[in-house]
Protein backbone atom coordinates (compact mmCIF):
# COMPACT_ATOMS: atom_id res chain seq x y z
CA UNK A 1 0.00 0.00 0.00
CA UNK A 2 1.32 3.47 -0.60
CA UNK A 3 2.34 5.32 2.14
CA UNK A 4 -0.89 7.09 4.04
CA UNK A 5 0.41 10.36 3.29
CA UNK A 6 2.43 10.89 0.76
CA UNK A 7 -0.27 9.80 -1.96
CA UNK A 8 1.39 9.06 -5.64
CA UNK A 9 -1.74 7.99 -7.30
CA UNK A 10 -5.71 8.33 -5.49
CA UNK A 11 -6.11 4.60 -7.26
CA UNK A 12 -4.12 1.19 -7.06
CA UNK A 13 -4.63 -2.33 -7.01
CA UNK A 14 -4.40 -3.87 -3.27
CA UNK A 15 -1.87 -6.45 -2.85
CA UNK A 16 -4.04 -9.71 -3.30
CA UNK A 17 -4.20 -8.33 -6.99
CA UNK A 18 -7.68 -7.40 -7.57
CA UNK A 19 -9.30 -5.22 -4.70
CA UNK A 20 -9.17 -1.95 -6.13
CA UNK A 21 -7.63 0.83 -3.75
CA UNK A 22 -8.63 4.54 -3.65
CA UNK A 23 -8.32 7.70 -1.63
CA UNK A 24 -11.13 8.87 0.01
CA UNK A 25 -11.74 12.17 -0.97
CA UNK A 26 -14.87 12.55 1.60
CA UNK A 27 -12.18 12.87 4.06
CA UNK A 28 -9.72 15.42 2.97
CA UNK A 29 -8.31 17.57 3.84
CA UNK A 30 -8.99 15.86 7.77
CA UNK A 31 -8.32 12.59 7.15
CA UNK A 32 -5.97 10.80 4.47
CA UNK A 33 -8.38 7.01 4.15
CA UNK A 34 -8.23 4.25 2.01
CA UNK A 35 -11.71 2.81 0.76
CA UNK A 36 -11.57 -0.79 -0.67
CA UNK A 37 -13.56 -1.32 -3.82
CA UNK A 38 -14.38 -5.33 -3.78
CA UNK A 39 -17.55 -5.38 -5.89
CA UNK A 40 -19.22 -3.25 -8.84
CA UNK A 41 -21.71 -1.97 -6.36
CA UNK A 42 -18.67 -0.68 -4.27
CA UNK A 43 -17.27 0.94 -7.19
CA UNK A 44 -20.47 2.62 -8.49
CA UNK A 45 -20.95 3.88 -4.77
CA UNK A 46 -17.64 5.58 -4.80
CA UNK A 47 -18.67 7.37 -7.51
CA UNK A 48 -21.92 8.73 -6.88
CA UNK A 49 -20.82 9.44 -3.27
CA UNK A 50 -17.60 10.85 -4.71
CA UNK A 51 -14.81 9.24 -3.04
CA UNK A 52 -13.33 9.20 -6.14
CA UNK A 53 -14.10 12.49 -8.90
CA UNK A 54 -12.82 14.07 -11.73
CA UNK A 55 -13.69 12.97 -15.09
CA UNK A 56 -10.50 11.14 -15.71
CA UNK A 57 -10.58 9.63 -12.65
CA UNK A 58 -14.44 8.47 -12.83
CA UNK A 59 -13.58 7.27 -16.34
CA UNK A 60 -10.73 5.34 -14.74
CA UNK A 61 -12.18 4.22 -11.62
CA UNK A 62 -15.46 2.78 -13.83
CA UNK A 63 -13.19 1.03 -15.97
CA UNK A 64 -12.10 -1.20 -12.26
CA UNK A 65 -15.50 -1.37 -11.17
CA UNK A 66 -15.86 -3.21 -14.65
CA UNK A 67 -13.11 -5.83 -13.85
CA UNK A 68 -14.75 -6.46 -10.66
CA UNK A 69 -17.93 -7.14 -12.02
CA UNK A 70 -16.09 -9.62 -14.43
CA UNK A 71 -14.28 -11.42 -11.55
CA UNK A 72 -17.50 -12.06 -10.24
CA UNK A 73 -19.33 -12.92 -13.27
CA UNK A 74 -17.88 -12.57 -16.25
CA UNK A 75 -21.28 -13.46 -18.28
CA UNK A 76 -22.40 -11.21 -20.97
CA UNK A 77 -25.31 -9.84 -18.60
CA UNK A 78 -22.93 -9.21 -16.18
CA UNK A 79 -21.12 -7.10 -18.69
CA UNK A 80 -24.43 -5.32 -20.15
CA UNK A 81 -25.33 -4.75 -16.15
CA UNK A 82 -22.36 -3.14 -15.49
CA UNK A 83 -22.32 -0.93 -18.32
CA UNK A 84 -25.91 0.27 -17.15
CA UNK A 85 -25.09 0.74 -13.61
CA UNK A 86 -21.68 2.66 -13.79
CA UNK A 87 -22.92 4.70 -17.08
CA UNK A 88 -25.56 6.19 -14.72
CA UNK A 89 -23.58 7.58 -11.65
CA UNK A 90 -22.52 10.92 -12.66
CA UNK A 91 -24.50 12.33 -15.89
CA UNK A 92 -21.57 15.10 -16.68
CA UNK A 93 -18.41 13.53 -17.02
CA UNK A 94 -17.85 12.06 -20.51
CA UNK A 95 -15.07 9.98 -19.34
CA UNK A 96 -17.46 8.03 -17.83
CA UNK A 97 -19.00 6.58 -20.97
CA UNK A 98 -15.86 6.96 -22.85
CA UNK A 99 -14.20 4.37 -20.60
CA UNK A 100 -16.71 1.70 -20.35
CA UNK A 101 -17.25 1.83 -24.09
CA UNK A 102 -13.27 0.92 -24.01
CA UNK A 103 -14.05 -1.91 -21.93
CA UNK A 104 -17.29 -2.98 -23.32
CA UNK A 105 -15.89 -3.34 -26.30
CA UNK A 106 -12.62 -4.83 -25.74
CA UNK A 107 -14.41 -7.80 -23.52
CA UNK A 108 -17.40 -7.97 -25.12
CA UNK A 109 -15.42 -10.18 -28.50
CA UNK A 110 -13.51 -12.82 -25.65
CA UNK A 111 -14.87 -15.49 -24.41
CA UNK A 112 -16.21 -15.68 -20.83
CA UNK A 113 -13.18 -17.14 -19.17
CA UNK A 114 -10.51 -15.04 -20.25
CA UNK A 115 -12.92 -11.29 -19.70
CA UNK A 116 -11.47 -11.21 -15.83
CA UNK A 117 -7.85 -10.75 -16.52
CA UNK A 118 -8.42 -9.34 -19.89
CA UNK A 119 -10.72 -6.27 -17.91
CA UNK A 120 -7.88 -6.09 -15.12
CA UNK A 121 -4.99 -5.58 -17.93
CA UNK A 122 -7.76 -3.31 -20.03
CA UNK A 123 -8.19 -0.67 -16.77
CA UNK A 124 -4.37 -0.94 -16.23
CA UNK A 125 -3.76 0.44 -19.54
CA UNK A 126 -6.43 3.17 -19.16
CA UNK A 127 -4.94 4.44 -15.86
CA UNK A 128 -1.18 4.27 -17.43
CA UNK A 129 -2.30 5.91 -20.42
CA UNK A 130 -4.31 9.08 -18.34
CA UNK A 131 -1.04 9.63 -16.59
CA UNK A 132 1.22 9.66 -19.62
CA UNK A 133 -1.63 12.47 -21.39
CA UNK A 134 -1.93 14.25 -18.28
CA UNK A 135 1.97 14.76 -18.51
CA UNK A 136 1.82 15.91 -21.92
CA UNK A 137 -1.09 18.59 -21.31
CA UNK A 138 1.11 19.73 -18.43
CA UNK A 139 4.41 19.93 -21.06
CA UNK A 140 2.37 22.14 -23.57
CA UNK A 141 0.87 23.89 -20.84
CA UNK A 142 4.22 24.85 -19.33
CA UNK A 143 5.46 26.61 -22.84
CA UNK A 144 2.48 29.02 -22.24
CA UNK A 145 3.39 29.81 -18.50
CA UNK A 146 7.22 29.96 -19.67
CA UNK A 147 5.44 32.72 -22.54
CA UNK A 148 3.37 34.51 -20.22
CA UNK A 149 6.29 35.02 -17.19
CA UNK A 150 9.12 36.52 -20.04
CA UNK A 151 6.42 39.19 -20.12
CA UNK A 152 6.62 39.76 -16.24
CA UNK A 153 9.63 41.82 -14.53
CA UNK A 154 12.65 39.43 -13.76
CA UNK A 155 12.06 37.90 -10.22
CA UNK A 156 8.00 37.87 -10.03
CA UNK A 157 6.01 34.93 -9.28
CA UNK A 158 3.79 33.77 -12.72
CA UNK A 159 0.18 34.13 -10.84
CA UNK A 160 -2.39 31.69 -11.58
CA UNK A 161 -5.76 31.11 -10.83
CA UNK A 162 -7.71 27.78 -11.26
CA UNK A 163 -11.02 26.38 -10.01
CA UNK A 164 -12.25 23.37 -8.15
CA UNK A 165 -10.14 20.28 -7.98
CA UNK A 166 -8.65 19.32 -11.78
CA UNK A 167 -5.32 17.85 -9.95
CA UNK A 168 -3.56 14.72 -9.48
CA UNK A 169 -6.34 13.37 -6.90
CA UNK A 170 -8.94 13.91 -9.54
CA UNK A 171 -6.96 12.26 -12.08
CA UNK A 172 -4.34 9.20 -12.14
CA UNK A 173 -1.26 11.30 -11.97
CA UNK A 174 -0.33 15.17 -12.71
CA UNK A 175 -3.93 16.59 -13.33
CA UNK A 176 -5.09 18.30 -16.06
CA UNK A 177 -4.74 22.08 -15.34
CA UNK A 178 -2.48 21.06 -12.40
CA UNK A 179 -0.18 19.39 -14.88
CA UNK A 180 2.06 22.58 -15.85
CA UNK A 181 1.50 23.77 -12.05
CA UNK A 182 3.60 21.06 -11.35
CA UNK A 183 6.01 21.05 -14.11
CA UNK A 184 6.48 24.18 -13.17
CA UNK A 185 7.27 24.24 -9.65
CA UNK A 186 9.87 21.14 -9.94
CA UNK A 187 11.57 23.24 -12.94
CA UNK A 188 12.14 26.12 -10.30
CA UNK A 189 9.97 28.72 -11.72
CA UNK A 190 8.71 30.87 -9.48
CA UNK A 191 4.82 30.13 -9.28
CA UNK A 192 1.96 30.66 -6.93
CA UNK A 193 -1.81 30.34 -7.13
CA UNK A 194 -4.96 31.54 -6.33
CA UNK A 195 -7.05 28.82 -5.35
CA UNK A 196 -11.08 29.36 -5.04
CA UNK A 197 -12.93 27.24 -2.43
CA UNK A 198 -15.36 26.13 -4.78
CA UNK A 199 -18.74 26.23 -2.90
CA UNK A 200 -21.17 24.13 -2.07
CA UNK A 201 -18.71 21.34 -2.20
CA UNK A 202 -15.28 23.64 -0.75
CA UNK A 203 -12.93 20.86 -3.06
CA UNK A 204 -10.93 23.70 -3.77
CA UNK A 205 -10.21 24.40 -0.18
CA UNK A 206 -10.33 20.44 0.68
CA UNK A 207 -8.51 18.81 -2.30
CA UNK A 208 -6.56 21.25 -4.51
CA UNK A 209 -4.83 23.30 -1.63
CA UNK A 210 -4.42 20.03 -0.42
CA UNK A 211 -2.47 18.58 -2.93
CA UNK A 212 -0.90 21.15 -3.75
CA UNK A 213 0.32 22.16 -0.42
CA UNK A 214 1.74 18.78 -0.10
CA UNK A 215 4.30 19.39 -2.89
CA UNK A 216 4.92 22.80 -1.81
CA UNK A 217 3.52 24.45 -4.47
CA UNK A 218 3.11 28.31 -3.01
CA UNK A 219 -1.21 28.72 -3.16
CA UNK A 220 -3.43 31.06 -1.38
CA UNK A 221 -6.98 30.25 -0.92
CA UNK A 222 -9.63 32.73 -1.63
CA UNK A 223 -13.49 32.76 -1.37
CA UNK A 224 -15.29 32.02 -4.66
CA UNK A 225 -16.85 35.65 -4.98
CA UNK A 226 -13.41 37.65 -4.64
CA UNK A 227 -11.83 36.13 -8.14
CA UNK A 228 -13.12 38.88 -9.97
CA UNK A 229 -11.95 41.50 -7.69
CA UNK A 230 -8.28 40.14 -7.67
CA UNK A 231 -8.40 39.59 -11.69
CA UNK A 232 -9.54 43.15 -11.55
CA UNK A 233 -7.04 44.34 -9.64
CA UNK A 234 -3.85 43.15 -12.21
CA UNK A 235 -3.55 40.44 -9.59
CA UNK A 236 -3.83 37.30 -11.94
CA UNK A 237 -1.62 36.38 -14.65
CA UNK A 238 -3.85 33.88 -16.70
CA UNK A 239 -7.09 31.28 -15.20
CA UNK A 240 -6.62 28.12 -16.01
CA UNK A 241 -9.12 25.11 -15.28
CA UNK A 242 -10.41 21.50 -16.17
CA UNK A 243 -13.27 20.46 -18.12
CA UNK A 244 -15.73 17.46 -17.21
CA UNK A 245 -17.25 17.78 -20.64
CA UNK A 246 -16.49 19.75 -24.04
CA UNK A 247 -18.93 19.87 -27.18
CA UNK A 248 -17.46 19.55 -30.54
CA UNK A 249 -18.15 23.30 -30.93
CA UNK A 250 -15.84 24.06 -28.19
CA UNK A 251 -17.90 25.01 -25.37
CA UNK A 252 -16.80 23.96 -21.59
CA UNK A 253 -18.33 22.46 -19.02
CA UNK A 254 -16.70 22.56 -14.95
CA UNK A 255 -17.20 22.93 -11.62
CA UNK A 256 -19.84 25.71 -10.97
CA UNK A 257 -18.73 28.88 -10.98
CA UNK A 258 -16.40 28.48 -14.04
CA UNK A 259 -18.16 30.46 -16.39
CA UNK A 260 -17.83 33.34 -13.81
CA UNK A 261 -14.47 33.18 -13.91
CA UNK A 262 -14.30 33.72 -17.51
CA UNK A 263 -16.35 36.38 -17.73
CA UNK A 264 -14.04 38.35 -15.29
CA UNK A 265 -10.91 37.04 -17.29
CA UNK A 266 -13.04 38.21 -20.84
CA UNK A 267 -13.65 41.73 -18.86
CA UNK A 268 -10.08 42.16 -18.37
CA UNK A 269 -8.32 40.95 -21.22
CA UNK A 270 -6.38 37.61 -18.96
CA UNK A 271 -6.34 34.24 -20.64
CA UNK A 272 -8.57 31.67 -19.84
CA UNK A 273 -7.76 27.85 -20.54
CA UNK A 274 -8.58 24.73 -20.39
CA UNK A 275 -6.91 22.06 -19.96
CA UNK A 276 -8.56 18.20 -20.74
CA UNK A 277 -7.65 14.48 -22.57
CA UNK A 278 -9.24 14.37 -25.85
CA UNK A 279 -11.44 11.65 -23.97
CA UNK A 280 -13.70 14.89 -22.43
CA UNK A 281 -14.96 15.75 -25.67
CA UNK A 282 -18.14 14.68 -26.36
CA UNK A 283 -18.36 15.11 -30.54
CA UNK A 284 -22.13 14.53 -30.49
CA UNK A 285 -22.67 17.74 -28.91
CA UNK A 286 -22.61 20.84 -30.15
CA UNK A 287 -24.46 23.90 -28.06
CA UNK A 288 -22.54 23.30 -24.68
CA UNK A 289 -25.26 24.84 -22.88
CA UNK A 290 -28.33 23.62 -24.63
CA UNK A 291 -27.08 20.07 -24.85
CA UNK A 292 -24.99 18.92 -21.76
CA UNK A 293 -26.86 17.99 -19.00
CA UNK A 294 -26.22 19.53 -15.63
CA UNK A 295 -26.40 17.36 -12.50
CA UNK A 296 -28.32 18.50 -9.92
CA UNK A 297 -26.72 17.51 -6.52
CA UNK A 298 -28.51 17.83 -3.00
CA UNK A 299 -29.71 21.05 -1.76
CA UNK A 300 -28.25 20.22 1.45
CA UNK A 301 -24.27 20.16 0.04
CA UNK A 302 -25.89 24.70 -0.21
CA UNK A 303 -27.89 24.68 3.64
CA UNK A 304 -24.81 22.85 5.30
CA UNK A 305 -21.19 22.95 5.56
CA UNK A 306 -18.72 20.20 6.55
CA UNK A 307 -15.77 20.47 8.33
CA UNK A 308 -12.78 19.14 10.83
CA UNK A 309 -12.10 19.83 14.24
CA UNK A 310 -8.37 20.13 15.71
CA UNK A 311 -9.02 16.93 17.54
CA UNK A 312 -12.08 14.96 16.27
CA UNK A 313 -14.67 13.87 13.45
CA UNK A 314 -15.77 15.45 10.57
CA UNK A 315 -18.93 17.37 11.54
CA UNK A 316 -21.82 19.03 9.22
CA UNK A 317 -23.28 22.11 10.77
CA UNK A 318 -26.57 24.28 8.92
CA UNK A 319 -25.57 27.38 7.80
CA UNK A 320 -29.41 28.31 6.67
CA UNK A 321 -32.53 28.46 8.06
CA UNK A 322 -34.44 25.43 8.30
CA UNK A 323 -36.28 23.98 5.37
CA UNK A 324 -34.81 26.79 3.35
CA UNK A 325 -34.95 25.89 -0.33
CA UNK A 326 -31.41 25.90 -2.04
CA UNK A 327 -30.47 24.78 -5.77
CA UNK A 328 -27.16 23.34 -6.08
CA UNK A 329 -26.57 23.04 -9.76
CA UNK A 330 -22.56 21.28 -9.88
CA UNK A 331 -21.42 22.28 -13.42
CA UNK A 332 -22.01 25.26 -15.74
CA UNK A 333 -20.80 25.84 -18.79
CA UNK A 334 -18.38 28.33 -20.69
CA UNK A 335 -18.93 29.71 -23.99
CA UNK A 336 -16.22 29.18 -26.50
CA UNK A 337 -15.88 32.87 -27.58
CA UNK A 338 -14.84 33.12 -23.63
CA UNK A 339 -11.94 30.46 -24.01
CA UNK A 340 -8.69 31.64 -25.08
CA UNK A 341 -7.13 28.13 -26.27
CA UNK A 342 -7.76 24.60 -25.22
CA UNK A 343 -4.69 22.65 -23.88
CA UNK A 344 -4.94 18.84 -24.68
CA UNK A 345 -2.16 16.27 -24.70
CA UNK A 346 -1.88 16.71 -28.34
CA UNK A 347 -1.48 20.49 -27.89
CA UNK A 348 -2.90 23.86 -27.91
CA UNK A 349 -6.11 25.11 -29.55
CA UNK A 350 -8.49 27.50 -30.23
CA UNK A 351 -11.85 26.82 -28.84
CA UNK A 352 -13.86 26.16 -32.07
CA UNK A 353 -14.62 23.32 -34.11
CA UNK A 354 -11.64 23.88 -36.24
CA UNK A 355 -9.23 24.05 -33.59
CA UNK A 356 -10.81 20.74 -32.10
CA UNK A 357 -10.43 19.51 -35.44
CA UNK A 358 -7.28 20.16 -36.88
CA UNK A 359 -5.57 18.17 -32.75
CA UNK A 360 -8.67 15.37 -33.27
CA UNK A 361 -9.41 14.82 -37.35
CA UNK A 362 -9.90 11.35 -36.89
CA UNK A 363 -12.71 12.09 -34.56
CA UNK A 364 -14.16 15.07 -36.10
CA UNK A 365 -15.03 13.19 -39.23
CA UNK A 366 -16.00 10.46 -37.61
CA UNK A 367 -18.36 12.83 -35.82
CA UNK A 368 -19.59 14.47 -39.11
CA UNK A 369 -20.30 10.76 -40.50
CA UNK A 370 -22.75 9.91 -38.07
CA UNK A 371 -24.73 13.55 -37.86
CA UNK A 372 -25.05 13.07 -41.74
CA UNK A 373 -26.40 9.29 -41.25
CA UNK A 374 -28.87 10.38 -38.43
CA UNK A 375 -29.69 13.84 -40.44
CA UNK A 376 -30.45 10.95 -43.51
CA UNK A 377 -32.89 8.73 -41.60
Amino acid sequence: MPDPVRIERPLWLSPNGWTVEVLDQTLLPGQVRIARLRSLKDAAQAIVSMQVRGAPLIGVTAAYGVALAMRSDPSDSSLATAYDQLIHTRPTAVNLRWALDQMQAHLSPLPPAQRSQAAYLRAAELADEDARINRQIGEHGLQLFRQILARKPPGTALQVMTHCNAGRIATIEWGTATAPIYLAHSLGIPIHVWVSETRPRNQGAALTAWELGERGVPLTLIPDNSAGHLIQRGLVDLVIVGADRVTASGDAANKIGTYLKALAAAAHKVPFYVAFPGTTIDWTLRDGIAEIPIEQRSAREVTHVAGMPPKGRRVEVAIAPPDTAARNDAFDVTPAKLITSFITERGLCSASARGLAGLYPDQARSSARSVRARTRR
